[in-house]
């Protein structure tokens, strides 16, 4: 049997905003952008040279999924985003203004910093020691 992730639902407040956070802060592409209904829409982003897993970016409907965005995995680390270069993409993304919650350090495991996306999920920032 073989099995992967396909998706991981990302709950934002708004599609064209969250679009714009991971292709022009952290450089991801758009994979899809298919609207469904009037209020729906099906969104597909994943860093570049990323083959399978995507975020599916799902606009939180109702106060309940509203109060999750941001929050999704009550304050700890929810996504790993791992480099080749992790010192070319820290830079880079400072320059884009993204926060850095936890600044850069070395690990057993290699260098990791800890930033948060534009609802406050937060993110490591990896590359393994080769």
């Amino acid at each position: 049997m073989k099995q992967h992730i396909a998706h991981i639902a990302l709950v934002v407040e708004d599609y064209d905003e969250a679009i714009r956070f991971y292709t022009e802060k952290l450089n991801f592409d758009l994979i899809e952008d298919t609207v469904l209904s009037e209020t729906k829409r099906w969104v597909l982003v994943r860093p570049k040279g990323a083959a399978e897993c995507c975020l599916l970016l799902a606009k939180a409907v109702g106060d309940e999924q509203k109060s999750r965005a941001g929050n999704q995995t009550g304050g700890r680390v929810f996504l790993f985003l791992y480099t080749d270069d992790f010192w070319r993409d820290y830079h880079q993304m400072l320059e884009k203004g993204i926060n850095f919650v936890r600044e850069p350090k070395e690990e057993g495991y290699g260098a990791v910093a800890v930033f948060e996306d534009l609802y406050g999920n937060f993110w490591d920032l990896l590359e393994a020691k080769k």
